[in-house]
């Protein structure tokens, strides 16, 4: 066998930034929301009884709301950014998860990297008949991607899907 180690002509490589993601289900924006107002609900019960019960607090009162009201809108313009950001594609030989909501992060994980897959449906999700797919490759106790927002039929294919993949590639 002769060995070979051409170079590589990089800007004729395929492009991942040219492969069409599929978006997050359009019902995990409600899940979102309502995981934030249940969030600042307690957040604002809380402060509610610090400005009860702390005399020297009230004359902030006012300034206290008006950052609380602030950190509530710029926490959800700050989502919608993150929630319209988040795609998934399939590829013959990969998977690729892009996020981000300054930076765009595109995570790729060659089928043959994957070691478990695993469906994790939460209480407010499942109301809409959502789910999250979880992609494991080995050295890890977390998964590498979580892909949120899918509804649960198609996180059910996915899985089947990467699993088969897992198995070919073994």
């Amino acid at each position: 066998m002769e060995f070979s180690n051409e170079t590589l002509d990089t800007a004729n490589l395929p492009r991942f930034e040219e492969v069409p993601f599929t978006p997050i289900h359009d019902d995990y924006w409600k899940v979102i929301l309502i995981v934030e107002a249940i969030v600042f609900s307690i957040i604002g019960t809380a402060l509610g009884i610090v400005y009860y019960f702390q005399e020297q607090i009230r004359p902030y009162g006012i300034y206290l709301a008006m950052v609380f009201i602030l950190v509530i809108v710029f926490t959800v313009w700050f989502s919608r950014i993150s929630f319209s950001k988040k795609g998934f594609a399939f590829r013959e030989h990969d998977v690729l998860f892009r996020d981000g909501v300054i930076a765009t992060h595109t995570m790729i994980i060659p089928y043959n990297r994957i070691q478990h897959v695993a469906l994790h449906e939460g209480a407010i999700p499942r109301i809409f008949g959502l789910a999250k797919v979880e992609i494991f490759t080995a050295g890890g106790n977390q998964s590498d991607i979580e892909i949120p927002g899918i509804e649960k039929e198609h996180a059910e294919n996915i899985k089947q899907l990467l699993m088969g993949k897992i198995r070919k590639e073994l």
